[in-house]
C-alpha cells in the first residue's frame, strides 16, 4: 500500500480495497457488458433500447470511477485492467449471439441485478470491518444499480 495519513488502520485500509477491487471489477464487466447490448440490439424497440443500455454503461463507468478513487484514497491500487477484471468478475459471461430486445433486457436484468446483490453485500462487509465511508459509497452505487435495473426490467415487465 501507498502511504497515506488516512486515520483508518493498515488493516481496515486493506481490507477495503480488496473489497472494493472486488467489486471495481464487477463494475468494469458490467460496463462492457452494456455496451455490448447497445452495440447489438435489434428490433421493434432497438432506439428506446440502444439508449437506455448507454446509460446503463455510463452508471456502470460512474460505478468504478467512484470505487477506484476510494482505493486510491485508501492508499492502494486499482486494479482496473482486463486481464484483473477477467480474474475477478462473477458476474455471467454476456452472451455475445444475443439479438433481440427481450434477450438483451433478460441478459443485462440478470448482470445488473448480481451486480446490485455484490454492493449490498459490501455495504455489509465494509460496515463490519469498520469503514463507514466504503460502505456509503457501496450505498449510492446500490442505489443506482436498482434505479438502472427497474428501468431496464420495465421493458420486460410491460403486458403486451
Amino acid at each position: 500500500m501507498h502511504k497515506t495519513k488516512n486515520s483508518l488502520s493498515q488493516n481496515v485500509r486493506q481490507e477495503a480495497i480488496e473489497l472494493l477491487n472486488r467489486n471495481l471489477a464487477l463494475a468494469l464487466d458490467l460496463k462492457l457488458q452494456s455496451k455490448q447490448a447497445h452495440w447489438n440490439v435489434k428490433g421493434p424497440s432497438f432506439i428506446a433500447l440502444h439508449e437506455l443500455f448507454d446509460k446503463v454503461a455510463t452508471s456502470a463507468d460512474e460505478f468504478a470511477d467512484l470505487i477506484a478513487e476510494r482505493v486510491a484514497a485508501l492508499g492502494g491500487t486499482a486494479e482496473g485492467t482486463l486481464a484483473a477484471v477477467s480474474k475477478r468478475t462473477t458476474l455471467a459471461a454476456y452472451p455475445l449471439k444475443l439479438a433481440s430486445g427481450a434477450e438483451h433486457v433478460e441478459a443485462l436484468s440478470s448482470a445488473l441485478a448480481a451486480f446490485g446483490t455484490s454492493a449490498r453485500a459490501a455495504i455489509d462487509e465494509a460496515t463490519r470491518f469498520g469503514d463507514a465511508d466504503t460502505a456509503d459509497i457501496f450505498t449510492e452505487v446500490s442505489r443506482e444499480a436498482d434505479k438502472q435495473l427497474w428501468f431496464v426490467e420495465a421493458h420486460a415487465q410491460a403486458k403486451a
